[in-house]
């Protein structure tokens, strides 16, 4: 027979070989959708438990009725007795609202209310029904009161202090918002009495209006009391400035005309005659200068050239003399022509026209005389005036130092006066105003007596209560999900452990047809069944499950185990294959009992050993218990062939832990890597095909790990859903010998009806109900489907 070392490092396979999960940075939906599929059923009942919550709730509430009222707040309304209403835009509307509000919750306002409905003896606000956390707290209050010995209360004192909890109460309940962006505010009030939700409401309505009115009439009455306070002081004042201005202006003498002093009159009509006297004179000289040019000329040339205006020349005589004088001059001209010059009638006319001509000469004489003496007076009357407005002016300049302080004494007065009939005008409005009966609000929802309960509101607390048991549920679903670090499908474990899964061993059970009632026999576990019926059961009926059920996902699950075995030991004639786990109790034992099964009934020659000293699960379910067994042979008290147990159905040959395991359990790591048992294991390489021996816990222990290097192969069993993932991971990490050495993992104990769940679209485990057309059952049932 081939006996070869122990398995050296080999290669895994490349379907084995772990892959990262590749994250395209979405949700991945599958996987989400599989977590909302498995957990459906948590998160319902959490939803029907908070549903029956809020049923409960419910139940015992307490129902409350709320009332509402609604007032507008419109300036509109006094405008007709305003003369200019104030602007407002959409800042001090807001503030002018905000502010209402705030009234309306004020405290003064609801000892108003308190007040008016005599509310402080109403039980229904001040008593309402106490829950049990304030009535504790009322009785420590109590009980701390009777400690403290404090003075009593008197009565007015503790009437007011009702008062003052019943406006408490009061304000506690009572709702005040505005509507929208509307100039409306809502009013509603909150209470187990629907007559009292409509009282208070209503009240609060009329004494807000009421404090409206009352705060229009009390700010016009202190602003007339002080106005007329005010207009006594400025009526007195005014009439001091205006007496001190006439006195100063009587001791200055600055008498004063049409608003103007005299002295100022005087100088401007001084200064209008000084303007008409230098018109005059100027013109006076124009006229003396134009003629006396005339004279200087003398006679004959006076006459002959001078030119006077119609205007000035406007003496007759001058004009008469003038034509006779020119007429003259043309007929001596006429005869002079005809008869010549020394003709009788030519010399007389020209002795005529001399005569003329010294007449007009005359004339021109006593006329520029006449304009000399004008010229002269206009030019004295122009220098009088000028002498007039000097001495004038000095007068005024002194006039004009006092009319600067008249004109501050004038001002203040006017001032004064003015002051006084704004004053005046402002207190006539304010006394008009006091009886003015209409407040900026109206209400145009009246307050009715509510029919039907506000809170609390059936629906919406069932329908709160179901999303909250949602939630509830989500979240406890998903702190499941987070702690969720076992392995629970075959994909896992090529992942993180890099191995080749060998496949799922169903949790077994028994299934009857008339009841629901699922009576579980839990094959797969290291210890004897808690039940009573099953404390007997014989080894022959937990060994042969995979034979009792050959077409069944129970067996196909040993023999893909089996194949895993032929695959990667190809040239060992006789193999030697090793069972452990991580923890106890993951069923190990059972998985070797029928994968020994399994080979035996296939012809191999097998040897199962429990090699499980300190915790021989197999050795345990043996009837009648063996007295010799490994522990024997090993110490050399006994033959291993004396201690073999042989099944007459399979011929499987078993190998116990012996009867004195219990007494050697602090031995049972040297026993293991002892000679004695690689000698005991090369002659069961020369008896058997096949030796699986069952191991202690990898974890706990290191039996396990004394025996690894006289295996061939190992086959690692791991509790579904229980064993923690980071666990095996670790313990193959820190043994590299085992890890090489591991064949493939099992894991046993699955739930198959939770199986598919765990499962994303698409793969292998959610097609596994489809799997039943190759499975038959015979005597055994999964937790799901009876060929599954």
């Amino acid at each position: 027979m081939n006996r070869t070392a122990p398995m050296k490092q080999r290669s895994v396979p490349l379907s084995v070989v772990p892959r990262e999960e590749q994250s395209d940075g979405f949700i991945d939906l599958d996987r989400l959708l599989a977590v909302v599929v498995r957990r459906a059923r948590l998160v319902a009942a959490f939803v029907v438990l908070f549903i029956l919550l809020g049923a409960a709730y419910l139940s015992f509430a307490t129902p409350f009725y709320t009332s509402l009222t609604q007032i507008l707040l419109d300036d509109n309304l006094s405008k007709y007795a305003e003369e200019e209403p104030v602007p407002t835009n959409s800042q001090m509307l807001d503030t002018q609202i905000a502010s209402a509000v705030e009234i309306l919750k004020s405290g003064e306002l609801a000892l108003r209310v308190v007040d008016k409905l005599n509310l402080s003896e109403n039980d229904t606000l001040v008593n309402p029904p106490r829950s049990p956390a304030t009535v504790v707290k009322d009785w420590l209050k109590t009980a701390t009161g009777l400690f403290s010995g404090g003075p009593g209360v008197s009565e007015e004192a503790a009437r007011n202090g009702r008062r003052l909890k019943a406006a408490a109460l009061l304000q506690q309940s009572l709702y005040v918002e505005r509507v929208g962006r509307s100039s409306v505010i809502a009013l509603s009030y909150r209470s187990s009495d629907q007559q009292l939700a409509r009282n208070v409401v209503s009240t609060y309505a009329a004494a807000y209006l009421t404090d409206q009115l009352n705060a229009n009439f009390e700010a016009t009455e202190r602003a007339s009391v002080w106005l007329q306070e005010r207009l006594a002081d400025l009526r007195q004042r005014s009439q001091a400035a205006a007496l001190e201005v006439e006195q100063f202006r009587s001791a200055n003498g600055l008498t004063a005309a049409r608003g103007e002093l005299m002295s100022e009159q005087q100088l401007s009509d001084l200064n209008s005659q000084l303007i008409v006297a230098q018109a005059d004179t100027a013109s006076a000289s124009a006229r003396y200068e134009q003629f006396k040019s005339i004279i200087d000329q003398g006679q004959d040339a006076g006459v002959n050239n001078a030119t006077i205006s119609p205007k000035e020349g406007d003496n007759s005589v001058i004009r008469d003399l003038r034509t006779r004088y020119l007429a003259i001059g043309k007929r001596e001209q006429e005869v002079a022509q005809n008869f010549g010059e020394d003709h009788p009638q030519a010399v007389s006319l020209r002795a005529e026209k001399s005569d003329i001509g010294r007449q007009i000469y005359q004339e021109l004489q006593q006329l520029t005389a006449s304009y000399k003496n004008e010229f002269e007076v206009a030019r004295s009357r122009e220098a009088s005036l000028r002498k007039s407005i000097e001495g004038i002016t000095g007068k005024n300049s002194d006039a004009s130092k006092s009319l600067v302080q008249l004109r501050e004494l004038e001002q203040k007065s006017a001032a004064l006066k003015t002051l006084y009939e704004s004053y005046l005008g402002r207190y006539e409005q304010a006394t008009q105003q006091q009886s003015f009966p209409i407040a900026k609000a109206r209400v145009i929802s009246e307050a009715g007596v509510p029919t039907a309960p506000s809170s609390p509101k059936k629906t919406m607390t069932l329908a709160l209560s179901a999303v909250l048991g949602l939630m509830v549920g989500g979240a406890y679903a998903a702190f499941l999900e987070f702690r969720e670090r076992t392995f629970r499908l075959e994909g896992e474990v090529r992942s993180v452990l890099g191995h080749r899964s060998l496949g799922y061993v169903p949790l077994i059970g028994t299934r009857t047809k008339k009841t629901t009632e699922l009576v579980r026999a839990r094959f797969g576990s290291d210890r004897q069944p808690h039940d009573p019926s099953h404390e007997a059961t014989p080894f022959q009926r937990l060994s042969r499950v995979v034979l009792d059920a050959p077409r069944s996902a129970f067996a196909e699950t040993f023999r893909n185990a089996k194949l895993a075995c032929d695959h990667m030991l190809p040239g060992n004639e006789s193999r030697v294959i090793a069972i452990v786990s991580a923890l106890p109790d993951e069923g190990k034992s059972i998985v070797a009992a029928n994968f020994a099964a399994l080979l035996a009934s296939s012809g191999k020659r097998t040897l199962l050993i429990d090699a499980d000293i300190r915790k021989p699960g197999l050795t345990q379910m043996i009837t009648p218990a063996p007295r010799t067994g490994l522990v024997e042979t090993l110490t050399g008290e006994a033959t291993w062939p004396a201690g073999v147990k042989v099944d007459q159905r399979t011929k499987l040959a078993i190998l116990p832990a012996g009867g004195g395991a219990a007494d050697r359990r602090h031995q049972s790591n040297e026993l293991l890597a002892s000679p004695a048992m690689a000698g005991l294991i090369e002659n069961a390489r020369n008896s058997f095909d096949y030796v699986v021996v069952d191991l202690a816990a990898l974890a706990p222990v290191v039996d396990a790990k004394a025996f690894t290097p006289l295996a061939d192969g190992v086959l690692f069993v791991v509790e579904w859903g229980r064993t923690p993932s980071r666990l095996v991971r670790d313990l193959l990490n820190s043994e590299p010998q085992i890890d090489a050495k591991v064949l493939g993992v099992i894991l046993n104990k699955t739930d198959m009806d939770e199986l598919e769940k765990y499962s994303d679209f698409g793969g292998a485990e959610k097609y596994r109900h489809r799997y039943g057309k190759y499975y038959i059952e015979q005597g055994i049932t999964d937790n799901r489907h009876t060929a599954a």
